[in-house]
């Protein structure tokens, strides 16, 4: 394929020389890790740092992706929020294993994260829910999300109702929105190298719950 530029896609292609990521530069847990990086991206500027790619897959093992933002991680796990009744709540409902990355590109650093979903307790949920924008909690209303709708005008429409209905600060969770939070069971960072010889280490949990630490070929 050729663009109006006259460069064709092999074109586009750059070699990644900012960094290298060696076993010993690895903490020994893969959360520590993770916030090691993920601060390294906030203080580099990474635009939308917490940023990922989530991929589910229906019971028949039809895949989807889309981009979702993080809202927070710890011992448990990484935590996102959305409408149960989604695309992906709906098929996390019957396929519970998930998978998202974060591409920080700026840093030529990759995380992927693979493992299984659960609902978050419903009072955290509802406390996450509070700390949003009014206009975002409306919207969570208004948006019976991945259906149909005519136009854009039926959306703007609900949300003038859901003004009225719910005047002020005062906008409850609707049942049906919440958070999840995906157990990992691998997390792989990977730091891009000239030659894409790139650097990977993948951590993989073990039945004792430490992590196996393995260095992958690129």
């Amino acid at each position: 394929m050729v663009f109006q530029s006259g460069m064709t896609l092999t074109e586009f292609r750059k070699e990644y020389t900012m960094s290298g990521l060696r076993r010993r530069d690895l903490a020994a847990d893969p959360f520590t890790q993770f916030q090691k990086w993920f601060n390294e991206a906030v203080e580099a500027q990474v635009p939308e740092p917490t940023a990922m790619t989530l991929a589910t897959a229906d019971k028949s093992g039809q895949p989807s992706a889309r981009t979702v933002l993080l809202k927070s991680f710890d011992e448990r796990g990484f935590i996102f929020c959305t409408n149960y009744l989604s695309q992906k709540g709906l098929e996390l409902e019957n396929n519970p294993h998930a998978c998202m990355v974060f591409f920080w590109k700026e840093l030529e650093r990759q995380v992927a994260i693979r493992g299984t979903v659960t609902k978050v307790p419903r009072a955290e949920s509802e406390l996450y829910f509070q700390a949003r924008p009014v206009g975002s909690r409306l919207g969570a209303w208004v948006s019976q999300q991945s259906t149909p709708v005519s136009d854009r005008a039926f959306l703007e429409e609900k949300f003038r109702e859901m003004e009225q209905k719910f005047p002020g600060e005062n906008v409850p969770c609707p049942e049906y929105w919440g958070g999840y939070v995906l157990a990992p069971i691998t997390i792989e960072f990977w730091q891009g190298r000239v030659n894409r010889l790139h650097d990977r280490f993948r951590f993989t949990k073990q039945t004792d719950k430490m992590w196996l630490t393995e260095r992958l070929s690129p």
